[in-house]
C-alpha cells in the first residue's frame, strides 16, 4: 500500500495568483498590487507586471502613426532590405540559371508590353551582368533613400512608391522610344529615380531644403545621355511616377479618411499609368 502526501492547500493569509488561486504567489504586480505567480508575470521595467495589465496597456496605448498616417516603421527599413534581398538573389540566379533565361523571361522590352506587360515590374528586379556597378549603385542608393522615406510614409506606402516607380520607368520607356525594339530592359533605375520624386515631393511639403536634391536628379540624369546603354527614359519615367505617388500620400489631407484618399491617390496614380499605356499600344 502506497501513502500519498497531501498538497497544501493555500490558507487565506497566503496571497494567490487571481488567475490560478491554486498558486500561491509572493510577487505582486507593479501596477495593480494583485499577486502574480510565474506564468503570470511580465517583466516591465521596473520589477513585474501581471498579464492583466500588460494586456489592458496594449489595448489602451495609442497607435503611433508615421508623419503621413502610415504605421510607424520602427527600427530597420524592412521594405528597403527585402527589396535589395530580392534584387540580389535575382542577380545570383541570373548567374546560375543557364541560357539566360531569367534575362529572356523577366526583361522588359517594348514588344511584350501588350502581351506580357507583368515584365514591366519584373524587369526593376534584374541588373546588367556585364556591369558589376549597376547593381551595386542601385543598391547603395535605395539603402540610402530607403532608410529616409520608409520611416517617413509608412512601409506600405514607401513600397507602394517604389512598385509604382518600377512599372513608371518601364512606361517612360514604352512611351519615349520611337520604335518597339526587341532588346531588354533591365535594372531597379526607374525605381531609384521615383525615390527621387518622392523625395523630392516630400522634401517640399514639409518645408526643407530641396537644392541639393535637384543637384543630385540633374547629375544622374545627365548620365543617362552620355553614357552608353543607360534608359533615361526609364530615369524620366520613374522620377514622374514617384512624386505623383509621394505627392498622393503627402497632399491627402489629414482626419479619418487620410488613409482612404491616399489609396485613393495611388490608385489613380496606377490609372493613369495603364491609361497611358492602353494609347501607346493602340497607337503603335
Amino acid at each position: 500500500m502506497s501513502y500519498g502526501i497531501p498538497s497544501a492547500e493555500p490558507s487565506a493569509d497566503i496571497p494567490v495568483c487571481p488567475r490560478h488561486p491554486d498558486r500561491p504567489s509572493y510577487v505582486r504586480c507593479q501596477r495593480c498590487g494583485r499577486p502574480a505567480c510565474p506564468e503570470c508575470q511580465r517583466t516591465a521595467a521596473v520589477g513585474f507586471q501581471c498579464v492583466d495589465c500588460v494586456n489592458e496597456q496594449k489595448r489602451t496605448m495609442p497607435a503611433y502613426r508615421s508623419p503621413y498616417g502610415g504605421a510607424l516603421a520602427v527600427g530597420r527599413p524592412l521594405v528597403t532590405f527585402t527589396i535589395i534581398g530580392l534584387c540580389v538573389l535575382v542577380y545570383i540566379l541570373q548567374w546560375i540559371v543557364p541560357g539566360d533565361l531569367i534575362f529572356q523571361d523577366f526583361a522588359f522590352a517594348n514588344a511584350f508590353a501588350a502581351t506580357e506587360p507583368w515584365r514591366m515590374l519584373t524587369a526593376a528586379f534584374l541588373h546588367s551582368q556585364g556591369f558589376l556597378l549597376h547593381i551595386v549603385l542601385n543598391m547603395y542608393t535605395l539603402w540610402i533613400f530607403g532608410q529616409a522615406l520608409e520611416p517617413l510614409l509608412g512601409r506600405i506606402r514607401f513600397l507602394a512608391v517604389y512598385l509604382l516607380s518600377a512599372v513608371g520607368g518601364s512606361i517612360g520607356y514604352l512611351l519615349l522610344t520611337p520604335d518597339y525594339p526587341l532588346s531588354g530592359v533591365v535594372g531597379a533605375s526607374g525605381a531609384i529615380f521615383g525615390l527621387f520624386g518622392a523625395m523630392l515631393v516630400v522634401q517640399r511639403h514639409r518645408g526643407g531644403d530641396t537644392r541639393q536634391l535637384w543637384i543630385l536628379i540633374a547629375i544622374n540624369g545627365a548620365i543617362g545621355f552620355f553614357v552608353p546603354n543607360i534608359a533615361w527614359q526609364a530615369h524620366l519615367g520613374g522620377l514622374i511616377t514617384g512624386g505623383l505617388a509621394a505627392a498622393a500620400i503627402a497632399y491627402a489631407p489629414r482626419g479619418k479618411n487620410q488613409a482612404l484618399l491616399q489609396a485613393g491617390g495611388l490608385v489613380l496614380v496606377a490609372g493613369l499609368l495603364a491609361v497611358v499605356t492602353w494609347f501607346r499600344i493602340t497607337a503603335g
